[in-house]
């Protein structure tokens, strides 16, 4: 009786607390509203610069259960992707108008915020309609959009809180995470990066083994990386000088994003088939290669100079992850029922699933993330986990797990198959390797996005990571 008037307690509490004027009480496109609260709203910060939250409540127990915060990548991508197409309680149909529900969501057992970050993503905007940034300054936004969120749900901030992302979420998570961890108030417990851009060197040189043992790379070709681009056994095919490694690592970088292949997911068709990474559409250019490997090479630095270029005079550029389909999405958030439901400002813009202004403006300072790691580490509190599905070119499973290697952390479970339940029985999930506190897993089978391509095994990963349960 006094757990039942407790509870009670908490939820009137919460009803109170949680701000009223961004509660979603009708949205388009469900065929019936959901038994839970949802919030949409802003998270203004510094420099007159408003974050787009949608913030949805669990469907468990929402007074004690975490808040987990979740970043996209990009740099410049929103969100909202993630929920409407990955983890979020409803998923948007190829008709752009309804949504369905997500019977794997992530709001199952959690508090799930998605924060469209930063300004020019999505709908965050900036008083002054400049989105030029960098690393550091996002970092310190986002945590100052989290201390304003808790500002608004007060009754959450003692619940355990995690950080997760993906892709270049890489970034964003650790750098986050190392400003929550110096703060008291925040009651972190964790963080977790899938399929996320982790060290760009490490990247770069696993890709190319990845390429090659996927036989996507013929002999010849990989006789003449060997040639040029290895030395004494060892391979640079990040940074290396040699006129003759770099022109061989434009035909592998031609290969992998240019001849069609699905980036994302080897394995998986490409939605609108073998797109070109460049292309005229109704009168702007649409780019789909987000350039986020081989950096260093002078092919992609003069691709990056020209878009600039192009994207600062008449030409709209306009960013579209290769082989996906943002339509639905970009059609739902579009349509001005939806963002009145959502609390959108008048000063947003229409929203779409990457902004080309603020990648192509946006300032790369950290390269590789082992600092914040192992601080993190060193706290001998914090519960991490790096997982990637093991078909992803944009940020291949191989580098991640050489990237938590390099960390020399203590072993506490050698790499084993992790297993999971689905309808048709136990199944083999992926591989997993634990350290003190830290764990690389592997999800069989799926691409960039786990819980789009494996959404049982990914649910069962989430489920594991924030409840504290082995893998």
């Amino acid at each position: 009786m006094a757990a039942a008037v407790l509870l009670y307690l908490l939820l009137a509490r919460m009803s109170e607390a949680a701000p009223t004027h961004d509660e979603v009480a009708n949205l388009p496109g469900l065929p019936k509203q959901p038994g839970f609260r949802h919030f949409s709203g802003y998270l203004s910060v510094a420099g007159g610069k408003h974050l787009h939250y949608w913030f949805v409540e669990s469907q468990n127990s929402p007074a004690s259960d975490p808040v987990v915060l979740w970043l996209n990548g990009g740099p410049g991508c929103s969100s909202l992707d993630g929920l409407l197409t990955e983890h979020g309680p409803f998923l948007v149909e190829d008709d752009g108008a309804t949504l369905r529900e997500n019977t794997q969501s992530w709001n199952k057992i959690a508090n799930m915020l998605y924060l469209e970050s930063p300004a020019g993503v999505g709908f965050s905007y900036s008083d002054d309609g400049t989105y030029a940034t960098n690393d550091t300054e996002v970092s310190m936004l986002n945590y100052l959009a989290l201390k304003e969120f808790f500002r608004l749900f007060p009754e959450l901030s003692a619940n355990p809180l995690f950080l997760m992302g993906e892709s270049y979420g890489g970034i964003y998570v650790p750098t986050l995470a190392e400003r929550v961890m110096e703060d008291t108030a925040l009651n972190l417990q964790g963080m977790a990066v899938g399929n996320g851009m982790s060290s760009y060197k490490l990247n770069d040189n696993s890709l190319v083994y990845f390429a090659y043992y996927h036989g996507l790379l013929g002999s010849h070709l990989w006789s003449r990386l060997q040639a040029w681009c290895c030395h004494r056994g060892r391979c640079d095919f990040h940074q290396n000088p040699d006129v003759n490694c770099s022109a061989a690592l434009v035909e592998v970088q031609d290969i992998i994003y240019g001849s069609g292949l699905n980036m994302y997911n080897l394995y998986a068709p490409c939605p609108g088939g073998a797109a070109h990474r460049f292309s005229a559409e109704r009168g702007e250019l649409v780019v789909r290669d987000l350039g986020n490997v081989f950096i260093h090479l002078e092919w992609t630095q003069m691709w990056k100079k020209k878009m600039r270029g192009l994207a600062s005079g008449k030409t709209h550029v306009h960013l579209e992850p290769h082989c996906t389909n943002s339509t639905p999405a970009t059609r739902f958030l579009n349509d001005p029922h939806v963002r009145r439901a959502l609390h959108i400002s008048p000063n947003a813009p229409d929203w779409t699933i990457c902004s080309s202004e603020v990648y192509l403006n946006y300032g790369r300072l950290y390269l590789d993330v082992s600092k914040q790691y192992l601080k993190l580490l060193a706290a001998l509190k914090y519960r991490m986990l790096v997982y990637n599905g093991d078909v992803d070119m944009a940020c291949n499973f191989m580098g991640d797990e050489w990237f938590v290697e390099s960390l020399n952390q203590e072993v506490q479970v050698n790499r084993r198959p992790w297993l999971y339940e689905d309808e048709d029985g136990r199944q083999v999930g992926g591989f997993v390797k634990e350290f003190n506190n830290l764990a690389f897993l592997t999800v069989k089978g799926s691409g960039h996005m786990v819980p789009t391509d494996k959404p049982v095994a990914a649910f069962a990963v989430f489920s594991r990571f924030v409840n504290k349960q082995p893998f």
